[in-house]
């Protein structure tokens, strides 16, 4: 049995990952606020505390130990190095979750592997995160820190929609109106679903092979825009979607906001090499396509009317975004 405290434990990624150390028999301790997004496994420990507080982490672990941390809620520099003074001498094996965002941009070369450059001009949270692994490969290097660095690229549930405006898209699609897809829709895009994301992550917790390593997760399901839109759409009833394809760059200058996940990541074609981690995980494949997850996705929020949020200030500029097109067009 591995003892592992995830750092957080009810996101997208760590519930299902949560989930599976639960059904594998492992001891798992989640450390977060208290605010649950997810509901966890009756089996699961609950320590309640702010890791950004380190006087609260501390009190509230009271010098435990973990043969895992399995960090998912570091974002900078300074977050992995105040993880270090809290975890560094209580734990086994130190897991980041860093991102496939951090591969060059764009790509030289597809499929990425481990092996690609890490370099993202255009996107702050991927650049953040590079500089996180530097930290991490640096302490490893040096005072030999048993640390593992993760790479996921897009993982959803039923409850993350993949797409620009979220919920907003699909209120749209049902209302016959304009919905905005960048580029010309057939770039493709590794869209990986949770519980598949699981299976791979689990699989390096305990694992010394795993020690002083990188490894991609994100399976091998790489549809085009096109048809991650088109799923959705059948699966909200829609038979056809009125989908306007927009340049990433117009789409930023309308949204500034949107500019850097797009043009730093959604607007190149992203393909993975999995090799590496499946030599690990031999279990690990893609098991639910988009289609099937399109259909979990509506089926979710269809049951949870509360979850239908329609952006009033994306939905705003998804109408002018359209207006331009057409009438430039």
């Amino acid at each position: 049995m591995t003892s592992i405290l995830y750092i957080g434990g009810t996101g997208t990624i760590s519930a299902a990952c949560v989930r599976r150390s639960v059904a594998r028999g492992d001891e798992v301790t989640v450390l977060n606020r208290g605010t649950a997004r997810r509901p966890l496994p009756d089996e699961v420990e609950v320590v309640q505390a702010d890791v950004r507080d380190g006087d609260a982490v501390r009190s509230a672990l009271q010098g435990r130990q973990f043969d895992v941390v399995a960090e998912f809620l570091a974002f900078t520099p300074d977050h992995v190095a105040a993880d270090l003074e809290l975890f560094e001498d209580r734990t086994g094996q130190y897991v980041f979750i860093s991102s496939a965002s951090a591969y060059e941009k764009p790509p030289r070369r597809v499929p990425v592997t481990e092996s690609t450059p890490l370099r993202n001009p255009f996107w702050a949270y991927s650049r953040d995160k590079i500089a996180c692994e530097d930290v991490l490969v640096a302490a490893h290097r040096e005072r030999g820190l048993p640390v593992t660095i993760v790479r996921p690229s897009h993982t959803y549930d039923e409850r993350l929609l993949p797409t620009l405006g979220g919920w907003t898209d699909i209120a749209r699609m049902r209302e016959g109106r304009p919905v905005i897809v960048h580029g010309d829709g057939t770039t493709q895009w590794t869209i990986t679903h949770s519980d598949d994301f699981a299976v791979a992550f689990t699989a390096l917790l305990g694992n010394p092979a795993a020690i002083g390593d990188s490894f991609t997760i994100t399976g091998t399901h790489a549809p085009t825009w096109n048809q991650i839109y088109g799923w959705l759409a059948d699966a909200a009833g829609v038979a056809e979607p009125d989908l306007v394809h927009v340049a990433s760059e117009t789409i930023a200058a309308f949204a500034p906001d949107l500019g850097p996940t797009l043009i730093g990541d959604k607007a190149h074609s992203m393909v993975f090499d999995n090799s590496k981690i499946t030599t690990l995980a031999p279990e690990f494949r893609t098991t639910i396509t988009f289609d099937e997850g399109a259909r979990r996705i509506l089926a979710h929020y269809d049951a949870h009317p509360e979850d239908q949020r329609v952006d009033a200030d994306r939905d705003a500029v998804f109408d002018r975004i359209a207006s331009h097109v057409r009438t430039a067009g």
